[in-house]
């Protein structure tokens, strides 16, 4: 375990994140992790607290200094509910559940959160503007639509699969609707596969 290497990676990660995704102050960042994956291991199997602290130490100070919350996503256990600051329900009116995620039922990062966040809550659902899912944890369930890939040159971090996107506002109207494709082009660069289909064809 080479948690230099991974804090290394995550920064790099959660780093181009925010420089592609056009973020406001506000706005919510859902990060999935397993830690099992990020070791080698199958989701669920060999959690790490160790590699969650060093996780979340990079991506916490990111995300605040632009003014973001996190929300990190808990296993399948507890349905991937999330824990917030208090802060980020109250402001975005979402639902507390009651639950305390622990390693072995929510997952080592989600239970990491709990000591970390200044007043964690846990909530059923969000809907996230941007996200990083580290070890296939599918944090689509919580992104808002319409969610958009971001590339980035670095795929994994350790061994787990890293999967970033964003969230778009919904193209509607249909054939007759004009979309100023060049602003939209301007706030949704080509280069994070964020075109705009052409709907008068």
């Amino acid at each position: 375990m080479d948690l230099d290497s991974i804090r290394q990676e995550v920064r790099q990660a959660i780093t181009g994140l925010m420089e592609i995704a056009g973020l406001k102050p506000g706005q919510i960042v859902v990060l999935g992790c397993s830690t099992s994956e990020v070791l080698g291991k199958r989701i669920g199997s060999a959690g790490n607290i160790q590699v969650a602290e060093a996780i979340l130490d990079e991506i916490m100070p990111v995300v605040r200094s632009h003014g973001l919350f996190l929300a990190v996503q808990c296993c399948e256990h507890l349905n991937r509910a999330l824990v917030v600051e208090q802060e980020a329900a109250d402001k975005h009116n979402l639902d507390l559940v009651t639950v305390y995620p622990v390693p072995t039922a929510g997952g080592a990062t989600a239970g990491t959160a709990m000591n970390k966040f200044h007043r964690p809550v846990v909530v059923e659902t969000i809907r996230a503007h941007a996200g990083l899912d580290i070890g296939d944890t599918l944090i689509g369930m919580h992104i808002r639509p319409v969610a958009v890939p971001v590339r980035l040159p670095i795929k994994r971090i350790g061994e787990a699969n890293l999967v970033l996107c964003r969230a778009r506002p919904k193209l509607i109207g249909g054939r007759r609707a004009v979309y100023a494709l060049d602003k939209i082009e301007q706030k949704y660069p080509k280069s994070v596969d964020a075109q705009v289909p052409d709907c008068t064809k």
